[in-house]
């Protein structure tokens, strides 16, 4: 029944490909002759199928192992360089009415502290987030047709883009809501969103059904299906992403990646992002009751092989993971984290107590913003806070195309630098800024167009001078 071109989730997601493709690579997982082809082909930046990816992920051999996190960390900086895009969540609501038994959201929570924004409280939470120093934002709210109507979100999405405080603006808004129809995705791409963003939580059906037991939610079919909806929408880009520790992750992984396989081969373009959360205490929820839990080792293995196998997707972690765990996945793919997030609905503007809590997971990462920004330059990276791409229409595939030449970074790098001045100039504190001058000046070097180098020299100029919002 496998057929990647198919519009049908069970086909295109097919749990006898899945069984066959893991049995495969556990057969294979000491194939030394078999996993140097694979290596081989992927040192060609063109990307793995998911049952090449799948032996790797297996490879049981200490020195091809090493082999793939080295050709992991190549991947990603021939991609990405050393950029790391910044963004923040922003909880609308947490009315749902589902059922899933893995998030405190679900609608049996009777002691969870109920909340939704009002506009204005919308703007005071997005202010709090231009004043730390955030240009782009994802937005999240509980699956509710009453109290989270797309008119809701739609209204949010216009209240959020009109706001201008001091030289704070959001710039590119995403959305992660649940899986709706094709009029309401063309109605968020008419509303200016960036990227639509929807966790698969499992690709196993049979646990899919157990894990959402009611709600509309537990429709595996129109779950799955759901960004083929929303491309038909039109909009270019969506986020892929499982939740780590509901169902064994060798299962996910290879699920995520013929997901991945599906959207290039029925629309041309794959997922603009994948994301890799793992299941986190929240409220009610202990983590320790899921048994598939995955471990640091296994966690990288995984950054890692899927950086090999989709080298041109963005990649996303959030503060669901420790300063040291996010620190060791950087270099394996990751480019895109969260920084002084709040989980909580209003918890930007004000610090819940812990009988107010409306929070969907626990944050492991509690620095503020500025620390975080510190933190990755002091490791050479550049913390990026562009998002000229979305504004300038190179998205879906004329994103894509230029991603998979590499002619992509002649755009992000100098973006980079750019955005990460202003950060310095209106938010951080002196001795990040000391820290982000030092580290502009180092990277100018590395733009290879004289020509460039020298617009984005005297856009700094400008920049320092108090004019913003300079992009190629």
């Amino acid at each position: 029944m496998y057929d990647p071109r198919s519009n049908k989730a069970e086909e295109f997601i097919d749990d006898g490909e899945i069984l066959e493709t893991l049995a495969y690579a556990e057969k294979n997982k000491r194939n030394a002759a078999l996993i140097d082809r694979i290596i081989e082909k992927a040192k060609l930046r063109k990307g793995l199928s998911h049952r090449e990816a799948a032996v790797l992920l297996d490879c049981e051999l200490e020195d091809k192992n090493e082999e793939i996190y080295e050709l992991a960390k190549q991947i990603k900086k021939d991609f990405y360089g050393n950029r790391i895009v910044m963004f923040a969540p922003l909880y609308l609501s947490n009315y749902c009415i589902n059922s899933c038994v893995y998030c405190p959201y679900h609608i049996k929570n009777k002691h969870i502290a109920r909340k939704k924004l009002t506009q204005e409280e919308i703007r005071r939470e997005v202010i709090a987030l231009q004043d730390m120093g955030h240009k782009r934002l994802a937005l999240e709210t509980g699956e509710d047709p009453v109290n989270n109507p797309i008119e809701y979100v739609l209204e949010s999405i216009e209240t959020i883009y009109g706001i201008k405080h001091k030289n704070g603006a959001i710039r590119r808004v995403n959305v992660n809501i649940a899986a709706t129809t094709v009029e309401n995705y063309r109605r968020l791409k008419d509303a200016g969103i960036g990227t639509y963003i929807l966790f698969q939580e499992t690709y196993h059906k049979k646990s899919y059904e157990t894990l959402h037991p009611a709600g509309p939610k537990h429709d595996y079919a129109y779950h799955t299906e759901a960004m083929d909806r929303a491309m038909e929408g039109g909009i270019d880009d969506v986020g892929l992403g499982v939740l780590f520790g509901l169902e064994m992750y060798r299962y996910e992984f290879a699920g995520l990646l013929m997901h991945a396989e599906h959207l290039e081969a029925v629309h041309g373009v794959g997922p603009h992002t994948i994301s890799v959360p793992r299941i986190r205490h929240a409220d009610d929820i202990d983590p320790s009751a899921f048994d598939n839990s995955i471990d640091d080792d296994i966690f990288a293995k995984l950054v890692a092989c899927i950086r090999i196998a989709v080298p041109y997707t963005g990649m996303i972690v959030s503060t669901r993971e420790s300063k040291k765990t996010r620190e060791r996945v950087l270099q394996l793919g990751i480019s895109q984290i969260s920084g002084g997030s709040r989980t909580s609905v209003g918890g930007y503007v004000e610090e819940e107590s812990e009988e107010e809590n409306s929070a969907q997971f626990d944050v492991i990462d509690n620095r503020p913003l500025d620390e975080v920004v510190k933190w990755l330059m002091q490791q050479e990276y550049i913390p990026s806070f562009c998002t000229a791409c979305y504004r300038e229409g190179r998205t879906g595939d004329r994103f894509m195309s230029l991603c998979k030449s590499g002619q992509i970074q002649n755009c992000c790098h100098p973006n980079a630098l750019m955005t990460l001045k202003e950060y310095l100039c209106d938010y951080a504190k002196p001795d990040t800024r000391a820290i982000g001058d030092a580290l502009i000046e180092k990277e100018l070097a590395h733009i290879p167009s004289e020509k460039v180098r020298g617009i984005v020299v005297e856009n700094l100029e400008k920049i320092g001078q108090g004019s913003r919002d300079f992009r190629f």
